[in-house]
């Protein structure tokens, strides 16, 4: 059987059980020892030397990034397919995919270091808040164009185009960026989270919420570093949060990218 080191909250696993679910493709999940303290070790970090999760592991294969994942899972389990057939259309989701997994991912992380781990408050907090829900209003306008009049953003069936934008959008109805109701996109998420695969997916991201409080407390303490790499980065910096990224470095609760060894 298929091992996913995973954590429920993470929309990049959540990509990946939505498309094993739907190819009806069984694995066991295992939330890694350490994970985020930056000391992971052990079976984990063979699988994915990044110490990040997804990582897939099948026999002698160890795979990480969710999007290579994807790709294994639709190489070896074809049927039913969640890319689109042609090339044009595989390279629209497959777009689709990368601006959820960097921009807007981005996005809903900066908004999880504000209300769940209280990096800002006051003032700071307000502006950084504001500047995601108008960033988020962006882009929800931008997926509003890229469904156009489709059923699905992977064309007549779900797919690919879906699963990758999914758990970025239930992220951001979590923090009350929703869109419009009875607007086209609102209905695609009512028609996606009604899927089995997505549902039961966010069922366990739902449930994972209940021990972020003590996550919170150990960030506080230094135990837990939250990982500021890339587009989450930059993300924090040009939306006026760099206060918040010194202050971390100060208490050393924030760390970057693991270094391979």
């Amino acid at each position: 059987m298929l091992t996913l080191y995973e954590h429920p909250l993470s929309p990049y696993v959540q990509k990946v059980k939505i498309a094993l679910r739907e190819k009806g493709v069984p694995f066991q999940a295992m939330t890694p020892n350490a994970i985020g303290s930056g000391a992971a070790a052990g079976a984990f970090v063979e699988a994915n030397p990044r110490a990040e999760v997804p990582a897939l592991v099948d026999g002698q294969t160890r795979i990480f990034d969710s999007t290579v994942i994807l790709e294994y899972i639709e190489d070896s389990w074809p049927s039913p397919a969640m890319l689109p057939a042609s090339p044009a259309e595989r390279a629209r989701v497959r777009m689709i995919e990368d601006v959820m997994d960097t921009q807007f991912e981005a996005i809903n992380w900066g908004l999880s270091e504000i209300h769940r781990f209280k990096r800002a408050e006051g003032a700071l907090a307000d502006a950084l808040l504001a500047r995601a829900a108008a960033q988020t209003a962006g882009f929800l306008a931008w997926l509003e164009r890229a469904l156009g009049d489709r059923l699905w953003f992977n064309g007549e069936a779900f797919g690919w185009g879906d699963l990758s934008v999914v758990p970025y959008l239930n992220g951001a109805v979590g923090f009350g960026n929703a869109p419009a109701r009875g607007s086209p996109l609102s209905d695609w998420l009512e028609r996606a989270n009604a899927r089995p695969s997505v549902a039961e997916t966010a069922r366990e991201a739902k449930a994972s919420l209940a021990s972020l409080a003590q996550v919170a407390q150990v960030i506080e303490s230094g135990r837990f570093k939250r990982e500021y790499r890339d587009h989450r980065l930059e993300w924090m910096i040009k939306s006026g949060g760099v206060e918040v990224v010194l202050k971390g470095l100060e208490k050393n609760n924030i760390r970057f990218s693991t270094d391979f060894r």
